[in-house]
């Protein structure tokens, strides 16, 4: 008898939870005050990096920002400064744990604890599995999701110790479903979907409701970093426009917003494989373009970690 009633109090909680998230949906809860947050942004020297930082900071928050390209981090810097905002600079590798764990120190004795940790650094080869060289599979996978583990046991327990703090994951939709052309790049992100959300069950389950976590998973994004992309047009979405994806991850972490897809019709990808067989999804990959998509890939000629 208790196992039936417990049951009928899960089906009761899992229907209360999915109608609150529907209605969240359509209306979001009030944004909290982001005023005094220190937030640090991987990958903030150039794209939607910059654009977080230059939102962030216009909301009253202290930036450090952290990228491999010292000139590109440094012009995001004068950038806020220029604006009245507080900013600090580091050139930092972050799949080299032992620098991103000496400048976590340095950060925190000299700027203060960091409150909000945004992982955004990404990069792409763009090539077949066969045709990638090691260390093009390496650079993806250390830049994309290995690097996580170093800022997140960086950062991460300042924000236990305070029961305070938000972690955002930039990921894809390509941490979803997977790609010809972008193997690497698709494994780095469903292993960052995977971190991320393992790590938010930790949080739950350890009782550390002031830490909120918010997953990221945008179609592709015109940053120039998928240069040559081409699915089918007038059938896949088109390029979001980096400052519309930097305004929406803003107002998902004032919203405590859990997931974020864009554009939203995204958000039924995972749904329609959770039934859908492979012939299907096949079907419906090559119906977008998205076998081919990558054949023309340049990437940037600038690269930008």
């Amino acid at each position: 008898m208790l196992i039936i009633f417990e049951a009928i109090v899960l089906i009761l909680k899992i229907t209360w939870f999915n109608l609150v998230g529907i209605f969240r949906f359509f209306v979001p809860p009030t944004k909290k005050s982001l005023v005094g947050e220190i937030v640090l942004i991987t990958g903030a020297g150039s794209g939607i990096g910059r654009l977080m930082a230059i939102n962030f900071a216009k909301h009253g928050c202290t930036l450090v920002l952290w990228d491999i390209d010292k000139d590109s981090n440094d012009e995001t810097t004068e950038i806020i400064t220029a604006l009245g905002g507080k900013a600090y600079g580091y050139r930092c590798d972050v799949t080299n744990k032992d620098e991103v764990y000496r400048l976590a120190e340095q950060i925190k004795e000299y700027v203060g604890s960091v409150t909000i940790l945004v992982n955004n650094a990404g990069v792409v080869a763009g090539k077949n599995l066969l045709d990638c060289p090691d260390e093009l599979i390496l650079r993806s996978m250390n830049v994309n999701v290995i690097s996580h583990f170093w800022t997140l046991k960086a950062f991460a327990p300042s924000m236990v110790a305070n029961n305070h703090g938000h972690i955002v994951t930039i990921s894809s939709i390509c941490g979803v479903i997977g790609a010809p052309g972008m193997v690497e790049y698709c494994a780095s992100k469903f292993a960052a979907v995977g971190l991320h959300e393992s790590l938010c069950y930790e949080f739950i389950k350890e009782g550390y409701d002031g830490i909120k976590t918010t997953l990221v998973q945008p179609y592709l994004i015109n940053t120039g970093m998928f240069d040559g992309f081409k699915a089918r047009e007038g059938v896949a979405p088109p390029d979001l426009d980096p400052q519309y994806v930097a305004d929406m991850v803003l107002r998902a972490v004032q919203t405590n917003q859990d997931i974020l897809m864009m554009p939203r019709p995204l958000y039924l990808i995972s749904w329609f494989k959770s039934w859908m067989s492979l012939g299907a999804t096949v079907a419906g990959a090559q119906f977008t373009g998205a076998f081919n998509a990558m054949d023309t890939f340049v990437g940037r000629q600038k690269k930008h970690i």
